[in-house]
């Protein structure tokens, strides 16, 4: 076994225990108190961005992150027909302050603001056990495929984007999801098409992970910060959180695994 191989286990296991205690008593509570949170993480996801695309921009990048959490906050309270426009409108401000790269500005922030909005929908609307899910099938592809990548290697499944990432690694998250599907569908009495949700929302959380790989790549920065130790920034960690995010709301639109 190779020591550099597995040399960021220990700091990734204990900046994980720490943000699941944080996140796992928000989501306990619900309420205000994880619409708070889940305001303040798309906030300093919108700071890491900023400061990756323009470091200069770095009183901008406060002031937007301020403005995405806000927004969040207040959307979420608003009727439908006003929820989106304030939702979205930091994206908006923000494409016109950072000139540098404003079509990823945009979608990202976009991106930010439609899963923070999720994540509370899950939560306040699904409810406490599908949140669990949620978390769980992203988890499970991430470890799953973390330590499978680690010990099994293989082909690269993206190496222009991201070089860590094997094909081994990947169909072994698959699995994990598949599974937490499994045990999803027993105890919540649910039929076997949760377990195919499971996948593709695995599926997304990895697609998430490649399109943030994508944009450091392209500004050329390794992390988005370095506020996680192990993990990076928070558009590190909850990169595929996001994308697991954004589809479950999509697939709400015809299967609402809930109901």
């Amino acid at each position: 076994m190779s020591e550099g191989r597995w040399s960021d286990l220990t700091a990734r296991a204990l900046s994980a225990v720490v943000l699941l205690a944080v996140a796992g008593t928000e989501i306990w509570l619900g309420g205000l108190w994880f619409e708070t949170f889940i305001a303040a993480v798309s906030g300093v996801m919108v700071w890491e961005l900023v400061r990756m695309v323009d470091p200069d921009k770095r009183g901008v990048a406060v002031q937007l992150g301020l403005l995405m959490s806000a927004a969040i906050l207040l959307s979420w309270h608003l009727p439908v027909i006003a929820m989106m426009p304030i939702a979205l409108a930091p994206a908006f401000v923000g494409a016109s302050m950072v000139p540098a790269r404003r079509a990823a500005i945009l979608g990202f922030m976009i991106w930010i603001s439609l899963s923070g909005l999720g994540f509370i929908r899950v939560r306040e609307g699904m409810g406490f056990d599908w949140m669990l899910w949620l978390i769980a099938v992203v988890v499970a592809t991430d470890v799953a495929g973390y330590f499978a990548g680690k010990a099994i290697g293989g082909p690269k499944f993206w190496p222009a984007i991201s070089p860590k990432k094997t094909w081994s690694g990947t169909a072994v998250g698959w699995v994990a999801a598949a599974l937490v599907g499994a045990i999803a569908a027993a105890m919540l009495d649910r039929g076997i098409g949760l377990v195919l949700v499971s996948v593709l929302v695995s599926m997304a959380s990895q697609a998430g992970d490649i399109v943030e790989s994508a944009l450091k790549r392209r500004v050329g920065v390794k992390d988005s910060s370095n506020l996680i130790p192990g993990h990076g920034g928070f558009l590190d960690r909850f990169d595929g959180m996001m994308g697991a995010a954004t589809l479950v709301l999509l697939v709400g639109l015809f299967y609402n695994p809930g109901a």
